[in-house]
């Protein structure tokens, strides 16, 4: 397995494309890297490649799957298809549980190894609905295209969970969407495009290539109250703190007992299934970034993840982990 390195060859600026339903990408350097799917397998990325159009037009947020998980199926999926209330009913969904919707990131999908740790996590602890966003038929194509695809596959999940509720019952206020890597800024857009109703929003480490410093983000806007990890800002994910509650676990870049960006980055869905379990992380307030990012943070106390539905915070917080399994 190759360490990850980064390799700027060159500084331009970037070709934006008009695409549908979304504004174009901001504030984008070209670059050549390498990074790592969500396998963990390196990829080498040009991010000056040009956007494959026609793919976008194919495999648009229309292709997402939707894998309903209960406590009565955990390792059996029903599939949920918009538009067929049949297969709603013929499920096990149940409108009286909370649901927690998943969503992969970039080359992932139902049998991503992030789907069996937090999908089983939730239901160990609670009695809830558990629905799996597939969508790789966009995330399988390269990062630039599957990045650009973003917003139709976040829009199609909000109009998929309004359906939802409105054919067979459900509540907002019993909502969390969680999102890894780019999935992060897919449960963004899902949440804007239904008016920020789901009640809690959880980014892990939300990608950063062609992300940091642009408005599209998965930001405070996406739900009542929203809160992303972040734990990998050197590489692959966002440096920015845009939710409600920003967390920088021992200082947001390489994490402990990880060599490499692809550990750091993954490490954002192990700590917070960790924290479902045992919500035993906890964060001190910064005064600002470079508190966060220097482990510097003494301010006030607040639990990072876990999956309890009423959890409110602002702010940026810090906090030191440990470099294995519970962390």
């Amino acid at each position: 397995m190759k360490t990850i390195a980064v390799f700027v060859l060159f500084t331009a600026v970037f070709a934006l494309h008009a695409f549908p339903e979304s504004r174009a990408f901001k504030h984008v350097n070209d670059a050549k890297l390498w990074m790592n799917d969500e396998d963990q397998e390196p990829v080498f990325v040009d991010v000056s490649s040009p956007v494959d159009s026609n793919t976008l037009n194919a495999k648009n947020g229309a292709n997402n799957a939707y894998w309903l998980f209960t406590r009565r199926n955990r390792d059996n999926p029903q599939l949920l298809v918009h538009g067929d209330a049949n297969s709603i009913s013929n499920s096990f969904y149940n409108p009286n549980l909370p649901l927690k919707v998943l969503v992969h990131g970039w080359t992932g999908g139902l049998h991503s190894r992030m789907v069996p740790k937090i999908k089983g996590a939730f239901l160990d602890v609670a009695d809830v609905n558990v629905i799996l966003v597939d969508w790789n038929a966009l995330a399988g194509e390269n990062y630039i295209t599957a990045s650009f695809g973003v917003p139709s596959v976040g829009q199609y999940l909000g109009r998929f969970l309004t359906w939802l509720i409105n054919t067979r019952g459900g509540n907002w206020n019993t909502m969390h969407l969680v999102g890894y890597s780019l999935g992060a800024h897919v449960v963004g857009f899902a949440g804007r495009q239904e008016g920020g109703r789901a009640r809690r929003v959880t980014g892990l480490d939300p990608a950063g290539i062609m992300w940091n410093g642009n408005s599209d983000a998965l930001n405070r806007y996406a739900g009542q109250y929203v809160e992303v990890i972040h734990t990998n800002t050197n590489l692959m994910g966002i440096k920015d703190a845009n939710a409600h509650t920003d967390f920088y676990p021992n200082g947001g870049g390489f994490q402990p007992g990880c060599d490499t960006d692809k550990c750091s980055h993954s490490r954002a869905w192990d700590l917070y299934t960790s924290s479902i379990y045992t919500n035993h992380f906890v964060g001190r307030q910064c005064a600002n970034l470079n508190q966060a990012f220097n482990n510097q943070c003494t301010g006030n106390r607040l639990s990072m993840g876990n999956g309890i539905l009423n959890k409110n915070g602002n702010g940026i917080y810090g906090l030191l982990t440990g470099n294995s399994w519970p962390y």
